[in-house]
Order: structure tokens, then sequence, then C-alpha cells
């Protein structure tokens, strides 16, 4: 049994740090390769377990730096987030763990039981958490795009952890082990190579000139008077007063509007007017009442002549952020209260508009950190992704700038453009290769205006969709049969008894 020493967790606390500084702010991406080599050391030798626990303090360090603008909703929300996140990197510590006492060990294994963590925390509970997944560091690195188009964001991280995996077995590791890891970092070149070498080139089927309102420039809350003021769709529609020439699109952010337009006529006309002056098709974005007595998180989408056109409701919601899962259970929890006194209801379809003759999907902020989520959305025939979005709550910290690099994961496995329209920033334009082509400045009040392409065609992981993860569950699987085989062959086989002869 290996020594519990101190250092071992602040190797693994240094994991934890080194792979948050690969993410925004820092945002060193190619730190990411060798972020885990000190987690990794400390679990050699170690019993499941203390694994567990390693890992798990990883985990906390990561998950502290990288989410820490849950601080702006207190310790009672930050605190049991990080927790529960990195239970589920311990779950990840344990089973490797598990799988070494047994004599399997490599870096392939290693990764697909990182990558199976990845898919269970993205999924349950509540309709996960994908957030955290390592793969996105390498959102401004090429070849780590080119990846995800092959096999999305799952790929990606498999390809960070192998390497890391793998270099320290060739230092630390035996001969045998050795070999396997320089034929396991052979692999992830040539899985790259491949990646990069027939990457697909999408086909851009029109041009769409697109206005991004970002109407916020206030890094606080708004006072009555302003409230009063209906300060918010002012602003916007000020700036949208100072578009001219003809647009295919403009977009209103996520919470740009402070009613429902459906019932105030003085929003409808202000909409109307915005599109019919422009000659433009209007996104707009508003909290609704919802048939059931609860809200709505939903976009508005204006043709041209200033008629409503369809909407969208918000279909992933944010849980204890537009809704409290047991809140019965949970009214002991004031706070969770007076931050969300009411919960929204789920949308029901996806989102679609057709904007100058091209089919484009909307989805609400949250959702776009769903690869899974919005590859359906492609696969149906989307030919750009408008993202509507309100990270205003997180001040100047790097949710922002993290969920840019989300958006352009999104553009990359997809091969489809990102818009993403933010009320105080960051507003982004995302290219169909991941390449962020313009972007905006936190709490800058401004337009943003460009001619973007509309593109088609199906990178790899749009035709198979998850197919990643299909693969670790079976090498996971079939690793833990043999495991179990192995186990009851060792088994010490029973003597028949010896008759005694008188």
């Amino acid at each position: 049994m290996i020594e519990r020493r101190p250092r071992r967790f602040v190797a693994a606390a240094a994991s934890g740090v080194l792979l948050a500084l690969a993410r925004p702010p820092v945002d060193v991406g190619l730190l990411a390769l060798v972020a885990l080599i000190p987690l990794f050391w400390a679990w050699r030798g170690a019993s499941p377990r203390f694994a567990a626990l390693l890992t798990f303090v990883a985990g906390c360090a990561y998950y502290g730096l990288l989410v820490s603008w849950t601080w702006y909703f207190g310790a009672v929300a930050v605190v049991p987030f990080v927790v529960i996140l990195s239970a589920y990197w311990a779950l990840a510590g344990a089973t490797v763990a598990r799988f070494a006492r047994g004599g399997r060990q490599n870096p392939l294994l290693l990764a697909a039981i990182w990558v199976l963590a990845e898919a269970l925390v993205a999924r349950w509970p509540f309709g996960g958490f994908s957030w955290g997944e390592v793969g996105y560091a390498l959102h401004n690195f090429a070849p780590g795009r080119s990846v995800a188009a092959l096999g999305g964001l799952p790929l990606v991280s498999f390809v960070v952890v192998a390497v890391n995996a793998a270099l320290l077995e060739l230092v630390l590791g035996t001969t045998n082990r050795r070999r396997f890891a320089a034929a396991s970092l052979a692999g992830v070149v040539i899985v790259t190579a491949v990646a990069a070498a027939f990457a697909l080139h999408p086909i851009a089927t029109g041009r769409l000139r697109l206005a991004i309102l970002q109407g916020n420039n206030l890094d606080r809350d708004l006072t009555s008077a302003e409230l009063d003021n209906r300060y918010l769709p002012r602003s916007h529609f000020d700036l949208a007063r100072q578009l001219s020439g003809r647009y295919d699109l403009v977009i209103f952010p996520e919470s740009s509007l402070d009613d429902d337009p459906r019932h105030d006529p003085w929003l409808a006309s202000n909409l109307a007017a915005t599109a019919t002056r422009l000659h433009a098709a209007v996104l707009a974005n508003a909290v609704a009442d919802a048939p059931d007595g609860r809200v709505l998180n939903l976009n508005l989408f204006y043709g041209p002549d200033g008629r409503l056109v369809s909407t969208y409701a918000k279909r992933h919601l944010v849980p204890f952020g537009e809704y409290v899962p047991f809140r019965n259970e949970l009214s002991f929890v004031s706070e969770l209260n007076q931050q969300i006194p009411h919960d929204f209801a789920t949308g029901k379809k996806p989102g679609f508009i057709t904007v100058s003759g091209h089919r484009l999907a909307t989805v609400i902020c949250f959702e776009s950190a769903f690869g899974y989520q919005v590859r359906p959305l492609v696969k149906a025939g989307a030919q750009l992704i408008v993202v509507s979005t309100n990270n205003r709550s997180y001040r100047t910290s790097a949710n922002s700038a993290q969920h840019v690099a989300i958006g352009q994961m999104r553009a990359a496995e997809t091969g489809r453009p990102v818009v993403q329209a933010a009320i105080s920033g960051i507003s982004a334009l995302i290219d169909a290769h991941g390449r962020v082509t313009a972007r905006t400045h936190l709490f800058d009040r401004t337009a943003v205006t460009a001619t973007v392409s509309t593109t088609r065609g199906e990178t790899p992981y749009v035709r198979f969709g998850e197919w990643v993860v299909v693969a670790c569950i079976i090498g996971v699987a079939l690793t833990a049969a043999a495991a179990a085989t192995d186990r009851r062959a060792a088994r010490p086989v029973d003597s028949p008894p010896v008759e005694a002869h008188v």
C-alpha cells in the first residue's frame, strides 16, 4: 500500500489548477496536454478509495477555479456544485485504480473511463453539466477542432487524457508499458492527422447580413428607476435605430425585452418598426407566461413585415438557475426562493427559423454547452446556429469567455457558423471551422454587424453522433468482462474428496 504523503495531494491539486489555467481566463490551452500528469502520478499504486480521494481533490481545485463565477450566488451555490462535479472525477479515479489492481492499466483505458465520466456528468442529474469537459481547452487549437469534427468533444477529451497518461508511462512505465504508451501516442498523432487531412470543408449555401444588438453596459442590477423607464428594451431599440441599410436578421439577445411583446403593444410596435425599416427578420427574447402558470424563456421570431412568425421556448433549463428541483424539500434554503422565486416551464420543440430562404437553429444560452443536443439541429438541416445568451449575472468573470470557447467547439463539431448574441457581452461571430472572426468586450454597448456564410455538409460527428462514447462503453465493458474472467480462473479449485479404504 502506498503512503498517503502530502505530496500526492499537492500533485492532485496541481493538476486541477493547471487544467483550469488551460481554460479562460488564462486560456493556455495546450497546457491541458500535460496538466493531468501530476494526478496520474499520484494515482500510481493507489487503492480505489485513495485514488478517488486524490481525484476528488483535483476536481475541487479544477472546478473551484473554472466555475468560480458561481460565487456571485454565494457559498450555498458554489460549494455543493463543486463537490458534486468533483464526485464524477472521483468515480473515474476509483474505476481506473480498480482496473489497475487487476493489472489492466494503459492510456487508452484511462481515457475511455474519463470520457464516460464526462458523458455521465453531461447528462445526469437534471440534464447534466457539460461546461467542464477537458476537451474545451483546445478550442483555439486547429488540430483539436478538427478532432472535434471527427468525433465531437468526447474525442477531444479522449485525446487530451490519453496524451497525459502516455507521457507519464513513457517516463515511469515498464518496458512493455512504455511501448504501449508510445503506440498510443502514435495513434493519437494519426487520428489528429487524419482528422485534419479529411476535415469537412463546409459548402457555402449563401450569405446573410446580420446585426447583433448588445445593449446592456451596466455591470450591476438595474435600479427601480431604470426598470420603470424600461432601460433594457429602450437601449436595444436605440441601437437598432442606429442601423442603416438592409439586413437579413437582427438579433435582440436573451433578456433584452422586459415583457412579452405578444401582450405589450409598445414592444410589439418597436419590433415591427425595426423589421420593416431594415427589411429584416428579427429574433428577440423575453420571459413569457406559460399556460400552466409558470414562465417560459422564449425566443420570438418576426418576419420582415413585422409579424410574429414563430416562437421557441428553451428546452434545457438551468437547474437552480431557472428552476429548483425538489423545491418543497429545499424550502429551508431561503436563498433559493429569493434568487429563483418561480420555475420556468420546459419547451417541447426544437427552434428553427427561416431567414432569406436559409434554415437556422436557435438555442438559448446554457443549451449551447451540449454537443449531443446541438448536433440533431444540424442533422435536421440547420445551416447556421444562433445562440442567444445573457451572462450578465456573472459580471466580469471568465464565464462569458468560456461560453465563447464552447461555441467554437460547437461550430467545429458541426461545420456550422455560430452567432453568439450576448446582452452584455461577449458577443461573437464564429466561422464553420470554429475560428472567432469578431467579438465584443464585456459591457460595451454596441451593435455588431457582419455578413456571414451559411453552410451545409455533414461532419463525421454530425453523421455518426456519439460514436466515441459508445466505443468507450464497449471498450470498458470488454475490459471489465476480461477482468472478471481472469478472477474466476484464478480462484483455487476444490480438490475432490479422498475415499478411505479399510
